[in-house]
């Protein structure tokens, strides 16, 4: 009797994020020094790059691919940016933040106490890629957040005017 198939398979949540690349396994051993990534699985091509890996981050997985323009894959560091980013929660903050600026990623953002109730901050890896990293410190309600974003962005316009 053949065992059922499980619609999302075991490891996995309902969404994954999927990183195109250039340089595919250079980019895995960044995952792994700045964020302790451990590599799951990996699949090269005829031309050794990366078709398809699988990394876990914490208790997620993320699949890493090297770009392939010819197939419409590409790359931040090719298209000149990116819309989007991956939100990290982490146990220390301050300690995963120095790690990742360590390995090679780029402070975009300090660490820093958040309006909403999380300590964050950013970095951009070095194949384009932005990451947001956090620890939960407070739990607060929608009234109160709303609070500290309205002083937060009254902050911030002061800040522009100075």
């Amino acid at each position: 009797m053949k065992k059922a198939t499980q619609p999302i398979p075991p490891g996995f949540h309902t969404v994954t994020a999927s990183l195109i690349v250039r340089n595919g396994a250079e980019a895995i051993e960044f995952y792994k020094k700045a964020l302790g990534a451990e590599e799951i699985m990996r699949m090269t091509g005829p031309d050794g790059k990366i078709g398809h890996a699988e990394l876990k981050i914490g208790d997620s997985i993320i699949f890493v691919t090297d770009e392939n323009p010819g197939m419409d894959c590409k790359s931040p560091q090719t298209l000149g940016g990116t819309a989007s980013s991956l939100y990290l929660y982490v146990e220390d903050v301050d300690k995963a933040f120095q790690r990742a600026v360590d390995a090679g990623g780029k402070a975009t953002m300090p660490v820093t106490d958040m309006f909403w109730g999380d300590r964050f901050g950013n970095f951009s890896d070095p194949y384009g890629h932005n990451w947001g990293l956090s620890t939960h410190t407070q739990d607060m309600t929608q009234e109160e957040i709303e609070e500290g974003a309205k002083a937060f962005h009254a902050l911030m316009a002061q800040k522009k005017t100075a």
